[in-house]
């Protein structure tokens, strides 16, 4: 985190005096871009900068999914399991990509380079199932599609 002090300090200097806790979100996302995830180690830091009890921090990553506290593989895999997604085949994607990578949600193949997850909702019912590697969407997906993506991803 100490690398972005003076990205933080450029950020504080747009803000009035008294705001500080607005801060939190768009410093943990840059922690997050740096380092992959959010270390228990940032989390110490940010509040000793911003001057804020920690427990804002833990309660602002505990609340937004999108926040990681440990790594992850090189290919995010978040499968949403809402809804819509369910009813159009989403839990069979997540069982196919379960046999296909030997992981379950919340696990990382054992060479680093698929991490497996779930997600509440991604907001396409209307493309469902869908899914994000990464940052990117991917939508009305088929075991096939999800086959071709792993291949494309190795």
């Amino acid at each position: 985190m100490r690398s972005l002090i003076p990205e933080f300090e450029a950020l504080r200097a747009r803000f009035p005096a008294g705001f500080a806790s607005s801060l939190v979100l768009p410093c943990l996302r840059r922690i997050q871009e740096e380092r992959g995830y959010v270390a228990d180690e940032d989390v110490e830091e940010l509040a000793a900068f911003l001057g804020v009890p920690a427990i804002q921090i833990e309660e602002v990553l505990t609340f937004y999914t999108q926040f990681r506290r440990r790594p992850v593989g090189r290919w995010h895999l978040q499968l949403c399991r809402n809804v819509s997604c369910s009813m159009r085949g989403g839990e069979r994607l997540i069982e196919h990509l379960e046999r296909r990578l030997g992981v379950r949600p919340g696990e990382t193949t054992a060479d680093g380079r698929f991490t497996l997850s779930t997600v509440e909702c991604l907001g396409s019912c209307g493309t469902a199932p869908a899914m994000m590697v990464n940052e990117r969407y991917v939508e009305s997906l088929s075991a096939e599609a999800v086959d071709a993506l792993l291949e494309e991803l190795r």
